[in-house]
């Protein structure tokens, strides 16, 4: 079993493997010069694809994909993400590549800047667009954030056709078939920024995660406030007591253990720094009623910052929980957060991070 962590930058990506989740051997760059602020990994198809949102210079955004690890890249001729000509709407970037179930192995959801979310049937080759969440009245209020106007999160429902996104600035949405009826999903998060602070929508939510448990129990890492629903997020309550700072970007939680997330808190607002200087990861195992910190093998006088797809996990036993900060360095936990390695350092700023098991 080979673990894979491809780790994209905003000058390119990187793929790291290892055996045992404590020792890396790195390979790239590839896609030099490139922004990679989306990639993925599709381990449902015979051979493992990468994929990778890619933003470069002149040429633009657009999905490019590797069938052999790096080897070689491939693009669609006229780019793989193509707004319908009345929209007006031409692609700004791609947030986030997201591979659905082992049951529909050729498709991948894809979301996108202007607040756009897109389906592929043929393995990120080609994306139609949902109309139902383009043509949503809520759309025009939904805002930019100070990243941009993005659908950064994709959470198809394994078990059924249900689709949940979440985006800056908007929050989160919901629809039964990832289609059609696309309904507001924020009740309870913040929103302090706004004249009503907990709007229907209009939520500045970083991040969600679905946890291992439940598809209805999510957690949510917000501009301010960490938050966790049962009810699909009908409605959401705050669980970041205990945590040294209630900003951050990502949040990731366990693939087998149910109530198992972890955030990386930031100070807020416009700091953006780790509290103290000190780069650390925080659990909960009970679906953030306490939390505890990680350090063993994070550094102190560590002024950077970890943005929202920059942490995630694996699917090993115990979980593999992995982040990239913005001065460059990645770290790998082969423990659920105990001690962390230090995979990588001296990269362009780490925008995201994606692992997989070969």
């Amino acid at each position: 079993m080979t673990d894979l962590l491809a780790i994209g930058t905003r000058k390119g990506l990187w793929l790291a493997r290892s055996d045992d989740r404590r020792t890396w051997s790195i390979d790239g760059p590839h896609l030099l010069a490139q922004e990679i602020a989306a990639v993925s990994v599709d381990t449902r198809r015979p051979v493992p694809r990468v994929l990778a949102g890619v933003q470069f210079g002149h040429w633009g955004p657009t999905v490019t994909w590797s069938d052999d690890l790096g080897g070689s890249w491939h693009e669609t001729d006229h780019g793989a993400i193509r707004f319908p000509e009345d929209t007006g709407a031409a692609l700004a970037r791609v947030w986030q590549l997201r591979p659905d179930s082992a049951g529909r192995p050729g498709v991948v959801w894809a979301g996108c800047e202007p607040h756009s979310l897109w389906r592929s049937a043929d393995g990120g080759c080609s994306f139609q667009l949902v109309r139902g969440l383009w043509d949503h009245p809520h759309r025009r209020e939904w805002q930019p954030g100070a990243g941009g106007g993005a659908v950064h999160t994709v959470l198809p429902d394994p078990s059924s056709d249900r689709v949940v996104v979440a985006m800056s600035t908007g929050g989160v949405y919901a629809s039964d078939d990832g289609e059609t009826g696309w309904t507001p999903r924020s009740r309870g998060i913040s929103a302090v920024f706004l004249p009503d602070p907990e709007p229907e929508y209009g939520q500045c939510v970083h991040k969600v995660a679905v946890d291992a448990g439940d598809p209805d129990r999510m957690y949510a890492q917000n501009h301010f406030g960490v938050y966790r629903t049962d009810d699909g997020g009908r409605s959401w309550s705050p669980i970041a007591e205990g945590l040294p700072a209630d900003f951050g970007f990502p949040v990731v939680s366990s693939p087998r253990t149910p109530g198992t997330a972890w955030v990386t808190p930031l100070v807020a607002d416009m700091q953006r720094v780790p509290p103290k200087g000190r780069l650390r990861v925080h659990r909960t195992r009970d679906g953030g009623r306490t939390w505890t910190e990680s350090a063993a093998g994070l550094p102190d006088d560590a002024w950077t910052s970890v943005l929202r797809d920059a942490m995630c996990v694996d699917e090993g036993d115990p979980t593999g929980v992995y982040v990239g900060t913005r001065d460059g360095c990645v770290y790998a936990s082969a423990d659920e957060g105990e001690t962390f390695t230090l995979v990588a350092e001296h990269l362009p700023d780490v925008l995201a991070l994606r692992a997989a098991r070969l």
